[in-house]
């Protein structure tokens, strides 16, 4: 029974579906939810920092639920997604309710969405990577794959890493540079990937073009059924999706640097380069992704077997929490500056 406690990860879709349905102001349950319940709950429910024994790892590794709790949202994000798309075209929304469509649909992308992607992403197997590929689909964020898994986990607590935020840098910022650095940093990824191979850059091979592609006729697909209303609350949507995607990457990473050895090489990715949290409820709607710091220690790890590392800096609050106080940039800064190495923050001024 302990098993099902990810079950919880589907409360942000199942209160989605509910907004959905009973429209109007219910529209902002969504976002109430993930930003005002979880939240408190995390704050009121204990820290569980216990690690599995060996003989129960094995067991979880076998136990074909916890794969099967990723796979089904697949047809989640893109059953709400397409009841969304009906909503936009056949209710006369004001702007103040087509918004609140926007954003519950846009959470649901980013969490159930670019968040399972990312675990399945990771996998070996062929179709969970085309599972997790089709999830990012819908937050247009298709070159994360190639980013993520060749980029980010390379380069992670670098000043050469789009996604590791620096100190005093605002989440607002980071935003701007992460998208941006992140998405020309795929495809240098893909063309030095493409190079090894011996593969042209206009190869079948490229995956940057098909992603691009595909993502194009997912949107005049959209166009063509719903309408520019439709493609409006499409495109609005997967920006909430990678952004609030790009706001978690913001809390991961936040000012921890690597140092440099004699040899002028960064040190290996350790488990303190990443900021963990323990708080229960963030962990279970995220899928373990709060242990982040065991996952950057080797990614090919499971989600329901990540450890907690003594050594990793440990958050203050859960992610959701964290991720509120990071739109309040003083407030952040106040609380998260004190706990970063001093070592790591004059890496930042070399």
């Amino acid at each position: 029974m302990k098993d099902l406690k990810y079950l919880a990860a589907f409360s942000i879709p199942m209160s989605a579906i509910l907004g959905l349905w009973m429209k109007d102001l219910w529209l902002f349950a969504t976002p109430i939810f993930a930003f005002a319940v979880i939240p408190f709950l995390e704050m009121m429910l204990p820290i569980d920092n216990k690690n599995l024994k060996p003989g129960v790892v094995e067991s979880k590794l076998k136990n074909k639920l916890f794969d099967w709790l990723l796979y089904l949202n697949l047809p989640l994000v893109y059953g709400i997604l397409y009841y969304g798309l009906t909503l936009s075209i056949s209710e006369n929304f004001t702007t103040v309710e087509f918004l609140g469509l926007i954003f519950s649909v846009g959470i649901v992308i980013g969490v159930n969405g670019i968040n399972v992607a990312h675990e399945l992403g990771h996998r070996q197997g062929t179709k969970e990577r085309f599972c997790g590929k089709a999830l990012l689909l819908p937050a247009l964020y298709m070159h994360f794959y190639i980013e993520h898994n060749f980029g980010h986990h390379l380069h992670a607590a670098t000043k050469e890493d789009p996604a590791t935020a620096r100190y005093n840098q605002t989440v607002y910022s980071f935003w701007i540079t992460s998208v941006f650095r992140q998405y020309v940093n795929a495809w240098r990824i893909q063309n030095k990937l493409l190079r090894i191979k011996q593969n042209s850059f206009f190869s079948v091979k490229n995956d940057m073009f098909w992603y691009l592609v595909i993502q194009t006729l997912f949107l005049l697909s959209v166009l063509n059924v719903f309408g520019m209303m439709g493609l409006l609350f499409t495109i609005a949507s997967a920006v909430i999706g990678f952004l609030l995607l790009e706001t978690v990457n913001y809390i991961e990473h936040y000012g921890l640097l690597r140092l440099k050895t004699s040899s002028g090489r960064y040190e290996r990715v350790g488990e303190k380069h990443s900021w963990n949290s323990n708080h229960i409820i963030g962990r279970i709607v995220l899928y373990e992704l709060t242990r982040h710091s065991d996952h950057h220690y080797k990614s090919s790890k499971k989600y329901q077997v990540l450890n907690c590392h003594e050594e990793s800096p440990q958050m203050p609050f859960g992610y959701p929490t964290s991720m509120v106080l990071a739109f309040i940039p003083p407030l952040w800064f106040a609380i998260m500056n004190k706990r970063i190495p001093t070592e790591m923050i004059m890496n930042h001024h070399v």
